[in-house]
């Protein structure tokens, strides 16, 4: 039998149950006046650095040139089979939208697209953009055979269809040295042309080797700021703070200045007597990797430094007060508290690494391209920005595969800093 709850009893309960309403109401709004405060950030960040991101790796797929500038011809080639040559309604779609492109200004921008397909192809449709305009024969087709013997090439009409669909896999295909191939199978490209797939590897190749060069040069360095007095350890890290105020073109230019065959270090090694003749320091492998460890080395220290500095000393006593040599307690007891640190500091470094440009740019030489400069070269010179964006967007990939695979192995909710 259920007794009924006294009145009292009733109110504590419905008394509680609107402190807990209330307090639910209050936490909603402290949250909705945290995301007021936060929201312009949040625009700032999504219009400066998501959108722009966005947008470059939306063109590894938009194919909008040829859409655009020839629309007849790109609906009249939708219904060709790409079988031998189309007939006369592609022709002459093909001579209206010249006539028109070249009135609209958008010719340029079509040529140049298809001259990414094949090199050819820019004088091809200037020329037969310029006899469109001067002539209006009855059958279009014979007219533009008889003009070039291209226009009569299978090949030609098929790169004309694959440039017309959007969106198109061609950026992400060549970004990696293959292509579609006549038949439409897949492809590599020829061995003169393959340069993506040996810059994916010599970018990941120098970013682990500068990472490791970190990790050498800077965990001694932060395990003496770590130990060291206070004082001491303060007036110290001075040194490694100071190179974030100065100009990454700066110091990249000082390497530039002391790795010269007649600059400061060559000059040194030679007036010593050490070496004969100037030492290769520059233009080369050698020159890259001095500057970007020289450049990321703070990163790989901060890391560390702020991990070592929570260790207690206590740990290491105690281990030699058990019988433990310094170095066997050093490795066994101290180094496994650090690797959180170190686990952070090469992730940070071999981000940072893999996206560089100025240093390899300056000191490197031509077999020293890395991938930024590869994306540099489409967006300035070659003004393939569907190229541009595909390579970016396989940065992008390496980048999160890179970071799951730290996370595998040491785990982001793992570290603790401070």
């Amino acid at each position: 039998m259920n007794t009924p709850l006294p009145s009292a009893a009733r109110s504590g309960l419905g008394l509680r149950a609107a402190d807990r309403e209330s307090f639910r109401a209050a936490r909603r709004k402290a949250a909705a006046r945290a995301l007021l405060l936060a929201l312009p950030l949040l625009i700032f960040l999504l219009v400066t650095f998501v959108a722009p991101i966005a947008s470059l790796l939306s063109r590894s797929v938009r194919n909008p040139e040829v859409r655009s500038g020839m629309p007849q011809l790109s609906a009249a080639l939708a219904g060709w089979n790409g079988v031998g040559v189309p007939g006369e309604p592609v022709f002459a779609a093909l001579a209206h939208d010249l006539k028109d492109a070249g009135e609209s200004g958008q010719l340029g921008n079509v040529a140049r697209r298809m001259n990414f397909y094949q090199p050819e192809f820019r004088s091809l449709l200037f020329k037969t953009a310029r006899a469109t305009r001067s002539q209006t024969p009855a059958q279009w087709k014979p007219a533009l055979i008889d003009l070039d013997a291209r226009w009569n090439a299978p090949d030609t009409w098929r790169l004309l269809k694959r440039a017309s669909i959007s969106p198109t896999p061609d950026y992400l295909l060549n970004a990696v040295d293959a292509q579609v191939a006549a038949d439409g199978t897949v492809a590599p490209v020829a061995a003169d042309s393959a340069v993506y797939r040996a810059a994916f590897a010599r970018t990941v190749t120098i970013s682990a080797t500068v990472t490791l060069l970190c990790l050498l040069f800077g965990y001694p360095v932060a395990y003496l700021l770590a130990t060291l007095p206070d004082k001491q350890s303060n007036r110290l890290i001075l040194f490694v703070i100071v190179p974030f105020w100065t100009s990454l073109l700066v110091r990249t230019t000082a390497w530039y200045v002391l790795l010269q065959p007649g600059g400061v270090i060559n000059s040194a090694l030679l007036g010593l007597g050490l070496i004969r003749h100037p030492l290769p320091l520059i233009f080369n492998r050698t020159g890259v990797l001095i500057g970007m460890t020289h450049i990321l080395l703070p990163y790989m220290i901060l890391a560390i430094y702020s991990v070592m500095k929570n260790v207690s000393p206590l740990y290491m006593r105690a281990a030699k007060s058990l019988g433990a040599h310094p170095a066997v307690a050093f490795v066994r007891v101290y180094v496994p508290q650090t690797l959180p640190g170190v686990g952070a500091g090469c992730f940070l470094v071999f981000v940072l690494a893999l996206g560089y440009y100025i240093t390899p740019a300056l000191l490197g030489g031509a077999g020293d391209e890395m991938i930024s400069q590869l994306i540099a070269s489409q967006t300035n010179d070659q003004l393939n920005w569907g190229l541009a964006g595909a390579l970016s967007l396989y940065l992008v990939v390496f980048t999160a595969v890179f970071y799951f695979i730290f996370n595998r192995l040491v785990g982001i909710d793992r570290l603790r800093f401070g």
